[in-house]
């Protein structure tokens, strides 16, 4: 027999009906676009996170890099010390707002196939990541 621990939720609370900003992590890191993936590589060591959120100039959000994306691209052949987060992130700048439902925000990962995804306010500041459980 194994026990299971019960806690009472509020009717409000089911998870189906919870906004993102009630599920997120924190931004962490953020860093701006123009950085080198060495450095983006050192900042993550240092941070001790396996992701940072992009920003360009103006402090708003052009997405999310992995450590894993940054090690690839860096072994790669093609690999320069000139190439730069803004090079490696193009056009795929996923984002979803705090008020979606978690739900909805979740099914959209799965579909798109990302494992973390940064929300972000009306003015495209990045506010924290939503990341899938495992």
């Amino acid at each position: 027999m194994t026990l299971v621990q019960m806690q009472h939720r509020p009717a409000d609370t089911h998870p189906v009906h919870r906004a993102v900003v009630e599920v997120m992590d924190t931004a962490g890191p953020q860093v701006c676009d123009d950085m080198s993936v060495e450095v983006a590589l050192a900042v993550m060591a240092a941070a001790r996170t396996g992701r940072l959120v992009v920003c360009d100039q103006d402090g708003q959000c052009t997405g999310l890099v992995t450590q894993t994306e940054l090690a690839t691209v860096r072994d790669s052949s093609a690999y320069t010390d000139r190439v730069r987060l803004r090079d490696i992130l193009g056009d795929r700048g996923a984002f979803t707002s705090p008020v979606t439902s978690a739900a909805e925000a979740g099914l959209a990962m799965r579909h798109l196939r990302l494992g973390a995804l940064p929300v972000v306010d009306e003015r495209g500041s990045a506010l924290g990541v939503l990341a899938l459980s495992s």
